[in-house]
């Protein structure tokens, strides 16, 4: 790279910087009358609380009103499934399940894309078969289970 260019990157980079930190403070800052009724119907669980919330709080919930706000009838009504189904879920599930969301975020991009792979095919087994495979899984022991991981493993490898 010559130094012309480099030097126009590096001012540019600088540039951008001083003009985000010259943006007023984002949407978390607000209060709560400071939101759009649109936000406030969808936040509307919060309200009495809002002012204690922490910024990465208010942040979070922010960004997901958004995202509801622009979902479809048919968005919606999966993720009011998706968060029933949630919602009855222990403590302890719910912590497990992020740990394992917070493990797969660690992982190689390829390796995240193959396990995307297997659970589209897995997705596209007729339910009485994933049931049976579940079933199957839930009696392996850890040994078993680690066993049989590798032996697909194997077989993929061989298939390359």
């Amino acid at each position: 790279m010559n130094l012309l260019a480099k030097f126009v990157r590096d001012i540019a980079g600088k540039l951008l910087v001083l003009t985000l930190m010259a943006i007023p403070f984002s949407a978390t800052a607000q209060t709560w009358d400071e939101l759009a009724p649109g936000q406030q119907q969808i936040l509307s669980p919060f309200e009495k609380q809002w002012s204690a919330l922490d910024q990465d709080k208010r942040s979070r919930l922010l960004r997901g009103a958004e995202r509801w706000q622009n979902m479809s009838p048919e968005q919606r009504k999966k993720m009011k499934q998706r968060f029933n189904r949630w919602q009855k879920l222990t403590q302890q599930q719910r912590d497990a399940i992020k740990n394992r969301f917070k493990k797969f975020q660690t992982l190689s991009p390829d390796q995240k894309a193959r396990i995307r792979k297997a659970f589209k095919r897995f997705q596209g087994l007729p339910a009485d078969q994933r049931k049976k495979f579940r079933a199957q899984w839930r009696r392996m022991t850890p040994a078993q289970r680690k066993r049989w991981l590798q032996h697909f493993r194997d077989k993929r490898n061989d298939a390359s």
